[in-house]
């Protein structure tokens, strides 16, 4: 299932809206702040999909029974860009575990590009609830490269993967991929380029987020 913020109207969008402006992106501190608002936004919406028990709670004047997650949540970022939207969803699912993945574009001097995958750390996936983050989902090879590699560690009970901007082309991908996955985007664009560049998109958010980088 694909689910959309931008269908509904919510402060959301007023993240989303910022994230995008060319003026008010120059701000690398308040994009990294709306990136992460976002993933609170998301973390909430996903957090109503997991599976709970009762449980009591002493208070100091007695007995609560409240429904708590019963589900392990593993939060895996996609380096370096995925860094803000993490934070913000550990900010909701603060018991989670955490898994790092950089994959990132490897280009090549006629333009085209590949995967690149160099490091991955992970706990035990076994009947979790595995969360991929990358702000970006353009064409989807990086959000599916990643979660292909991590399941190497564990069989998740579920898969979201998140995003702040997807494209359509993108989206399709993954649910290709992994039919059974949900997918969660703050917005998503219809055209994506030769070059794999959402349009209108925000732009590099990991560049926006944390500097330009030598590195191509």
């Amino acid at each position: 299932m694909t689910h959309n913020l931008s269908d509904k109207a919510s402060l959301a969008n007023q993240f989303i809206a910022e994230l995008r402006d060319v003026h008010i992106q120059k701000d690398r501190l308040r994009f990294r702040r709306n990136l992460e608002r976002i993933g609170e936004v998301l973390a909430y919406e996903i957090s109503k999909t997991l599976k709970y028990e009762q449980r009591s709670v002493e208070t100091p004047l007695g007995t609560a029974t409240v429904a708590l997650p019963r589900q392990q949540v593993v939060l895996a970022c996609i380096l370096r860009a995925g860094i803000p939207l993490h934070e913000g969803m550990s900010h909701f699912f603060d018991q989670a575990g955490h898994a790092f993945v950089s994959a990132y574009r490897r280009h090549h001097k006629d333009g085209s590009f590949e995967i690149s995958v160099q490091y991955v750390s992970c706990p035990d996936l076994s009947d979790s609830v595995l969360i991929v983050i990358d702000p970006m989902l353009a064409s989807g090879a990086s959000m599916v490269l990643a979660a292909q590699e991590l399941q190497q560690f564990g069989t998740p009970a579920k898969i979201h993967f998140v995003t702040a901007i997807a494209s359509t082309a993108g989206v399709e991908y993954v649910k290709r991929l992994f039919p059974k996955a949900d997918i969660w985007a703050g917005a998503i664009d219809e055209e994506l380029t030769a070059k794999s560049y959402i349009v209108p998109g925000l732009g590099d958010a990991g560049d926006l987020a944390f500097g330009e980088k030598l590195q191509e």
